[in-house]
């Protein structure tokens, strides 16, 4: 079972939204949400989607990042949301761990009789937290994601499993760079062999990864230097890369269709021999279409929606 964790900006909702409509019924991926905005316009239009479309979905109550890294900024629309409260089987009520909130997580999943919860460790769980394994033994408490780090902890992971939960690895698999023409420097790189192993080799009932974006939060900024495309694909039977798609016009931020023009018309000569996922198709025919450049929020929108796919179709 594939996890995604996905804040909830604009474009990452607008992806899930489409992906829900085109794939009813699959069971295979839930993404995990993580709110970055007060005003939840957006997000509520997500959430009615995807429960329309029997999409589910773990959304985390408790945000830290975006409107909410201040401590008096509190996420407080998600019971306000009918739908929500009305089909709680139909979504996984999630909470970001700390010492700091242990007790909060508490009180809301009593208070609000909250069943099947998911709690995050967005850092390697510390085995002798006692909060923290008093919370996760909650009879309230269905799912533990931890990331384990490079070298998975062989004790953790088994007291984990001794609890009965389910439990999900989260890494970073994306190697962010600060400056988009950077990463034509190393344009394939290896993304992830967990789809291929988690459950065999690592005994663990499914994985999670910020898909092919930065797993820091990152505020919208000034036109790019460089346009960067990322897609991610299946190179063999066992790993799954990235390939980076980069503008050669880099010296100005001028021209930001050109640069998209020169990055996308290298998608269709590399997915040549390649199965191409609908939102690699959607970037191959933007490339040369006469309105020409989407926009980054779009380009963001169908390099999500071309990895759930690419998962989906593992």
């Amino acid at each position: 079972m594939y996890y995604p964790y996905l804040r909830a900006k604009q474009y990452e909702l607008k992806a899930l939204r489409e992906f829900s409509v085109e794939h009813k019924g699959q069971n295979s991926i839930v993404p995990i949400l993580e709110p970055v905005k007060q005003q939840p316009n957006a997000l509520n239009l997500a959430i009615d989607e995807m429960l329309t479309c029997g999409l589910k979905f773990a959304i985390i109550l408790n945000p830290k990042d975006g409107d909410f890294k201040h401590p008096t900024v509190k996420f407080d629309t998600w019971f306000q949301n009918e739908k929500l409260m009305e089909n709680k089987d139909s979504w996984i009520p999630a909470f970001l761990y700390s010492k700091l909130n242990a007790h909060e997580i508490s009180s809301i999943i009593d208070e609000y009789t909250l069943g099947n919860a998911m709690i995050i460790f967005r850092t390697c769980m510390d085995m002798d937290d006692e909060s923290a394994w008093k919370i996760i033994n909650n009879e309230s408490v269905g799912y533990v994601v931890n990331s384990f780090g490079s070298t998975i902890s062989r004790r953790l992971r088994s007291r984990l499993k001794e609890t009965g939960k389910q439990i999900i690895r989260l890494d970073d698999c994306f190697k962010s760079r600060v400056r988009n023409a950077d990463y034509a420097l190393e344009v394939d790189e290896l993304f992830s062999e967990e789809p291929f192993f988690y459950a065999e080799e690592g005994n663990l009932d499914g994985y999670s990864d910020y898909t092919t974006l930065p797993s820091e939060y990152i505020e919208g900024g000034m036109l790019p230097y460089a346009l960067a495309i990322h897609l991610s694909y299946r190179k063999n039977e066992e790993q799954l890369y990235v390939h980076h798609f980069v503008s050669d016009s880099n010296e100005t931020n001028n021209d930001i269709r050109g640069k998209f023009r020169e990055a996308a018309r290298k998608v269709a000569p590399f997915y040549e021999d390649k199965n191409k996922t609908e939102a690699v198709k959607e970037i191959i025919e933007k490339a040369n279409a006469s309105e020409g450049y989407p926009g980054l929020g779009y380009l963001k929108k169908l390099s999500v929606k071309n990895h759930l796919e690419l998962i989906l179709s593992l």
